[in-house]
């Protein structure tokens, strides 16, 4: 787990639930710290991909979002993120539902804001996590199959 927040009032539409917009934020700053893990340092969005929004998110509700390295390539970095939330203010819920997903490309960038190789270390994470055959994000939620529309 990358990120943990509550959605709060002043994050909502009128109907109550959590605007698109913040948690599609959430995901980017959770991103955001995987990729300045990765590349030691400074790193930038560059596109956001296959963003599904599964279930809304109400005030009260704890998102957790969880991100897995899917590839490092010379000065970018692939991150998957899951987001999973749960009541924990109006009615407690043990279990977490899943509710969005994206794949976030970030950069590694100097400080004039220009592409910069990511450490010859961090490449080999995606690499090691890739052979070990070891399931990764191993720490969030078991997902159930998401109904068919």
């Amino acid at each position: 787990m990358v990120l943990r927040t509550l959605a709060m009032p002043k994050d909502t539409n009128p109907w109550g639930d959590v605007f698109g917009g913040w948690l599609l934020a959430q995901m980017d700053i959770a991103a955001g710290l995987m990729a300045g893990e990765v590349a030691q340092g400074r790193a930038a969005t560059i596109s956001v991909q296959n963003v599904v929004f599964h279930s809304p998110v109400a005030v009260g509700h704890t998102i957790c979002i969880y991100a897995e390295l899917i590839r490092v390539g010379r000065s970018s970095m692939e991150i998957a993120l899951e987001v999973w939330a749960r009541d924990v203010v109006h009615v407690y819920e043990p279990e977490r539902a899943f509710v969005a997903e994206a794949i976030f490309h970030y950069v590694a960038i100097d400080p004039q804001g220009r592409p910069r190789a990511v450490p010859d270390d961090a490449r080999s994470l995606a690499r090691e996590a890739d052979a070990s055959g070891a399931p990764r994000a191993a720490d969030r939620p078991a997902r159930e199959p998401l109904p068919s529309a």
